[in-house]
């Protein structure tokens, strides 16, 4: 299912998904054996954050949740266009990454780490047969609007949007329902690069693949977007 309002949509929800993050992470508390370790601020590097974490101090993980949550979850909508599937992908990416921070050797930088587990968690739903079966389900049932998405719009009824809020809704969904059309190694490097803004070396670490193949595998991808996304953007 998709949101009616694209990104407008994505930023209504943000409260509700950083409460579910942490409700899932409060479950892994308390594995520090007492620990407490160094002080933690918003303003450190990840490098510091994930070492205070190493050594106990477990805020230093809420920080690195609180930078990174948005950013892995609209990874995580464009990869799988569905708001509950997205949030859970999420959830389970931070979860992944709390339980395997300890081996994080630090060849690449924590957010390439990062990206990698979400794409890689979200290749894993793609392919799974209940995520399949539960996609069939949806579009069978023509569509069953914004009340099963967990968050309604503040304004349901696009009559009474600005034309320009309107057009601009148009064209988010537009782009989504393109992006959600592509083959799964081109849709996660349009993410990641046209969206998310990682360099090809990022996306080289993140994916597994080497660079020339990431060019020319995103060049075919942003040639097949031109082409569903023509005159319509």
């Amino acid at each position: 299912m998709y949101p009616q309002s694209g990104l407008l949509y994505v930023k209504s929800i943000r409260g509700r998904r950083f409460l579910l993050l942490f409700a899932v992470l409060s479950c892994l508390r308390g594995r520090n054996g007492g620990k407490t370790g160094p002080p933690v601020s918003e303003s450190q590097e990840d490098p510091d954050l994930i070492a205070a974490f190493l050594s106990g101090n477990e805020r230093g993980f809420d920080l690195l949740v609180l930078r990174y949550q948005d950013r892995v979850f609209n990874v995580c909508y464009r990869l799988l266009g569905d708001y509950e599937e997205s949030l859970d992908a999420a959830q389970d990416t931070f979860v992944k990454v709390f339980r395997g921070l300890k081996k994080f050797r630090g060849d690449a930088g924590f957010s390439t780490w990062l990206y990698r587990i979400a794409v890689n968690t979200c290749k894993s739903r793609l392919s799974s047969v209940q995520f399949r079966l539960s996609k069939r389900a949806l579009s069978l049932e023509g569509g069953r609007g914004t009340e099963d998405c967990g968050a309604p719009l503040e304004v349901e009824n696009g009559s009474f949007l600005p034309e320009r809020m309107l057009e601009r809704r148009e064209r988010e969904e537009a782009v989504q329902h393109a992006i959600s059309a592509l083959p799964g190694d081109w849709k996660t490097l349009v993410v990641l690069r046209d969206i998310e803004g990682l360099s090809y070396e990022e996306i080289a670490s993140a994916t597994g693949k080497n660079i020339g193949t990431v060019k020319s595998k995103l060049s075919r991808a942003r040639r097949k977007l031109r082409e569903k996304l023509k005159d319509k953007v």
